[in-house]
């Protein structure tokens, strides 16, 4: 059985942790603070990002610095603008052997707008790669509520590999040949539930959740496919399953940036005040940059990051949607 080491100790790393410790693999749960370390080492807790939940013994904390490298399997569930700094700082230990990396980050860099695979290859080289996304908050992954998500990468073997590896009675893991697509419907679903969260913040209802929802995704889709993805993909787990969930969860942290935007504070109060980080409100301005890039229309996306980036109002970015010129349904 392969032996899996965890990098970040959030609450999704640390979950990821307990599905591999009940699919009997030896797993290593590595954190960046060395001393918040030792504390979870020692009380078995992640007050911080999983409270309320138990680490069992078998679950190996500790600080970065202080993992070796035995393990076969290297999950990176590091925040997207720390991820290149992380692997720069470790990088010999993590080249000492051949693994499989497995990158559970949702979002993209914002200066230069590299995906995490695109990042892990660039600082660890041509790596055998897994992209893991899909509509799975910490909270309930970790009180095994059943979730489904996608390991998807070019090569069908792997893919397979880390299906077995993580697939329990209560986490179902399917395959997915399109790991671009995977990756990115999880980066861009954070920037439509932030707006997700400024519709419930302004008092709207399910009419407006709905539309939002609908037509977020067929922005995912316009984005994915002019960057190479397969359109069918945002319309799976990664794409429109992850959307859902993070616009109407409680424990989503894009959702409640959102919810205080529409509410009237002011967004640098609000990252400042998080515990976690909220990978939409960067990730809003690397889209923008995209979709300029590539010439694609992503007309909601364009609102998040004015209201964002350059202090919107929320309810004239509701309105300037609304009153946008009329157009076929099917008008892609």
């Amino acid at each position: 059985m392969d032996r899996a080491l965890v990098i970040g100790g959030g609450g999704w790393g640390s979950a990821l942790a307990l599905v591999l410790n009940e699919r009997g693999v030896q797993v290593r749960l590595a954190v960046h603070d060395a001393a918040y370390a030792a504390e979870m080492a020692r009380t078995r807790r992640n007050p911080r990002y999983l409270p309320g939940i138990e680490l069992p013994q078998r679950v190996e904390v500790t600080a970065i610095e202080q993992a070796d490298d035995g393990e076969t399997v290297v999950f990176s569930v590091v925040p997207s603008q720390f991820l290149r700094a992380t692997l720069e700082r470790w990088k010999p230990s993590l080249l000492k052997k051949r693994r499989v990396f497995v990158t559970a980050t949702k979002g993209i860099e914002q200066n230069t707008l590299a995906r995490p695979t695109e990042i892990v290859r660039a600082v660890l080289g041509d790596v055998p790669l897994v992209v893991l996304s899909g509509p799975s908050h910490a909270e309930e992954v970790a009180r095994r509520m059943p979730t489904t998500v996608v390991a998807a990468s070019a090569d069908r073997g792997i893919g397979l590999r880390i299906q077995d590896l993580l697939n329990t009675e209560r986490f179902r893991v399917y395959t997915n040949g399109d790991p671009l697509g995977v990756e990115l419907g999880g980066a861009l679903k954070n920037v439509i539930s932030i707006a997700g969260g400024i519709v419930d913040g302004l008092g709207f209802g399910d009419n407006t959740k709905a539309a939002l929802l609908t037509r977020g995704v067929v922005e995912m889709a316009r984005l994915g496919v002019a960057l190479g993805a397969q359109r069918e993909t945002m319309f799976g787990l990664a794409g429109i399953g992850d959307l859902i969930t993070s616009c109407i969860s409680p424990h989503g942290r894009n959702r409640a940036v959102g919810i205080r935007v529409g509410r009237g504070e002011k967004v640098a109060d609000i990252v400042a005040s998080m515990m976690q980080v909220a990978e939409g409100v960067r990730t809003a301005a690397a889209v923008h940059d995209l979709a300029a890039r590539h010439k694609v229309e992503m007309p909601i996306c364009e609102q998040v990051f004015a209201v964002l980036h350059q202090d919107k109002d929320p309810s004239r970015a509701v309105r300037d949607l609304m009153g946008r010129q009329l157009k076929d349904e099917q008008e892609w």
